[in-house]
């Protein structure tokens, strides 16, 4: 974890506990303190928090967890966990208490439902987080993703990263044009997706990657060499089959205007 990273984390706790002297009483304890903590701690090892990642944080044995945090693997196993014994439906109107709590930190927001660092936000919607509270249709969005499934299924016979071409528990309906600057139409139009594993949507998502017309993985300055080295040798590429007219436009798009562009370097 880098140093910028620890100020992040340590800034945040130290305000938590600052701030809990106004707080309502009842949860002003060291067990719901260390809980805090751990979420924060998660929050800095993930970037995002969604709702149904919080509520399936509730379940995790944190005195168990010798690092303090889970990883987002981990994470994801306990939301699987939580919807097979309908944690979530059951939980999922009492977290308002605790998101009106973080909301009382300055260096914490919710975007589209999703907890972030307010310098994490910025950085990747913008200055004007107020244009970023639009919100997807969840019924449009899982048509979109199924369509993007069943093309994957279309090619290799089961749901694939499209780059890494590897069958992952969890693969993300990766929009091309970022979906706060897509018209409706293009929201929820599946050539403006591709479906990607999490570490290649995030730097996908960030502009710290592209892709050529023909597929190939451009890369960022900033990324470190030994990044670039791995995803080059494993000869990963957006699968050409997977490149039509209306899909290239976006493409292009993204190579324009998010390539580089979208995440603000330190």
């Amino acid at each position: 974890m880098n140093a910028r990273t620890n100020r992040k984390r340590n800034t945040i706790l130290s305000k938590i506990v600052y701030s809990y002297s106004s707080f309502n009483k009842s949860i002003n304890d060291d067990s719901k303190l260390h809980q805090l903590n751990f979420l924060i701690n998660t929050l800095v090892e993930v970037g995002k928090l969604s709702k149904e990642d919080i509520i399936a944080l509730m379940l995790v044995d944190i005195e168990s967890v010798e690092r303090g945090c889970l990883l987002r693997e981990e994470l994801d196993f306990y939301v699987i966990k939580a919807k097979e014994i309908n944690f979530i439906e059951r939980k999922y109107n009492q977290i308002g208490y605790l998101t009106n709590l973080l909301q009382k930190l300055d260096d914490i927001v919710f975007v589209n439902n999703e907890l972030y660092f307010t310098e994490d936000a910025k950085q990747i919607f913008g200055e004007n987080l107020d244009i970023t509270t639009r919100k997807r249709n969840p019924y449009l969005h899982l048509i979109y993703k199924n369509q993007l499934k069943e093309e994957s299924f279309s090619i290799y016979e089961d749901e694939k990263c499209m780059v890494e071409k590897l069958s992952y528990p969890t693969l993300i309906a990766s929009h091309i044009k970022p979906f706060v600057k897509s018209t409706e139409e293009e929201a929820y139009d599946s050539n403006n997706g591709i479906l990607l594993s999490r570490n290649i949507d995030s730097l996908f998502d960030l502009g710290y990657i592209t892709f050529s017309n023909q597929g190939e993985i451009i890369f960022a300055n900033q990324l470190k060499q030994d990044l670039k080295d791995s995803i080059l040798n494993a000869k990963y590429a957006l699968d050409i089959r997977f490149i039509n007219v209306k899909r290239l436009e976006y493409i292009e798009y993204h190579r324009a205007e998010v390539f580089e562009k979208r995440y603000k370097y330190a």
